[in-house]
């Protein structure tokens, strides 16, 4: 460290220590944009639920491990039975280093580095826990008053006669009578290309659109990071997607981007349809071309962070591992083609034997507890 930057700091120290409350300062607004990174695994708000980690309404003041109905590790309950309970410094400690603060937690998050996300993130989930002072807002939303009968009706859609009872069709869709119970509609051509999105190895189905590994950097770090690593090498559990190369005739094969996958449009459409994790949609297509340009630039498939990934060359980037997949030739074999029943015994001479154990395929946790699998969060 240089010398002439001590008294700077030394002065900053100070201040700090007059002024704490400057030193901790809590931004409820910026707390949200801070919990983008735990929207993967935890919900809060008035539709609340568990998912890989419980929902965190009412988290301050709340003793550690106790939300109903969720399966927290044994570390954590002990902490809970041993008198941990949730206030601004213990999840300050432990959102700056879970592991360090509860060893043995499932929590694969590694932690929020900044101490004013910290306290940001802190903020913002204090407004979702009545202990802390301010009113949940799950609570605010129940005390809403009821919505006038007259108004409510007129904003409906129109029910028609011909629909079965909870059926609520648009004004312009077609009326059903088809069938015994008139059940169903033709889907709208909107509802068709909403769910019209699958991407192929040739390009065809890609949305116009485009993002440059830079440009994808930033939206790999604050929504994807969380569970798959900085630099994709996976956090805890959760898939690796970068490196590999050259494993795969290995015993414990490591399979990624550029390691295993065949196609790049397989890597597009699963960031589309799937990522992030829990808020899945969430990304504009041109955010989807930043992710996947970004994933290639970690796998060194493109070497410049300039680079720019479109819809138009798409097609041209290939994979290390295509040439080594094969097209899928079944319809040729003689029972499909004759359209016969294909035989499903005695495919193979002599009794079945074990040839591989799932441990050495790394399908299995590697935890003492077998309930706990992979990306297990608390």
């Amino acid at each position: 460290m240089s010398k002439y930057l001590l008294k700077p700091l030394a002065v900053a120290s100070l201040l700090a220590l007059a002024h704490p409350l400057a030193a901790s300062a809590q931004d409820a607004d910026a707390g949200e944009k801070v919990f983008r990174k735990c929207k993967a695994c935890h919900m809060v708000g008035e539709d609340a639920k568990n998912r890989v980690g419980p929902e965190l309404n009412n988290l301050l003041g709340r003793q550690a491990g106790t939300v109903p109905d969720f399966k927290y590790s044994k570390a954590m309950e002990a902490k809970g039975n041993d008198g941990l309970v949730w206030d601004d410094d213990t999840l300050s400690e432990y959102l700056e280093n879970p592991k360090k603060y509860v060893k043995g937690t499932k929590m694969s998050f590694a932690g929020l580095r900044k101490e004013t996300e910290i306290q940001d993130v802190i903020a913002y989930l204090k407004t979702f826990s009545e202990a802390a002072g301010t009113p949940a807002e799950t609570e605010s939303k129940a005390e809403e008053p009821a919505k006038n009968d007259e108004a409510a009706a007129a904003a409906e859609p129109v029910q028609t006669a011909a629909a079965s009872d909870g059926d609520v069709l648009p004004k312009d869709a077609e009326v059903p009578d088809h069938g015994v119970f008139h059940l169903g509609r033709k889907a709208l051509p909107d509802e068709v290309e909403a769910w019209n999105i699958d991407i192929r190895p040739d390009g065809s189905g890609l949305p116009v659109g485009r993002g440059t590994v830079a440009q994808g950097e930033v939206i790999y770090t604050e929504t994807c990071a969380v569970c798959h690593g900085v630099f994709g090498e996976g956090e805890g559990r959760w898939p690796v997607l970068a490196g590999g190369q050259g494993t795969l005739e290995d015993d414990r094969p490591e399979k990624t981007i550029g390691s295993y996958w065949p196609y790049l449009s397989t890597v597009f459409d699963y960031v589309r349809r799937a990522m992030p994790f829990g808020n899945a949609h969430s990304l504009s297509d041109n955010g989807v071309y930043s992710v996947v340009a970004y994933l290639l630039y970690l796998n060194d498939v493109v070497t410049d962070e300039e680079f720019e990934l479109s819809n138009e060359n798409f097609a041209s980037i290939k994979l290390p591992n295509e040439e080594n997949f094969i097209a899928d030739n079944r319809l040729e074999e003689p029972a499909y083609a004759a359209k016969e029943e294909p035989c499903m015994k005695e495919c193979k001479p002599g009794p079945v034997e074990i040839t591989m154990r799932a441990r050495v395929l790394d399908v299995t946790p590697d935890s003492e507890d077998d309930s706990v699998g992979a990306g297990a969060i608390e």
